[in-house]
């Protein structure tokens, strides 16, 4: 038996895209309760962001998705 992460349906893999560098801005500054609902739930399916001893930080995958992120912006 396989478990599959289900994300909510509300919150499509382009929409956490969206917000991950904003999710990521409030992370660094210890700001994690104004991260909208469903969005860290979202992020930890998908794994980008894991727990981490009661606080988040992002994963292997989600250093690499902030990087393309930020490399777009460019």
């Amino acid at each position: 038996m396989t478990f599959t992460a289900q994300l909510p349906a509300t919150l499509p893999r382009a929409t956490l895209m969206g917000a991950l560098l904003d999710t990521v801005s409030l992370i660094e500054r210890r700001r994690c309760g104004e991260i909208a609902d469903g969005y860290i739930d979202g992020y930890v399916a998908l794994n980008w962001i894991e727990w981490n001893g009661g606080s988040l930080r992002l994963t292997e995958t989600g250093r690499n998705i902030r990087q393309q992120l930020k490399a777009g912006q460019g």
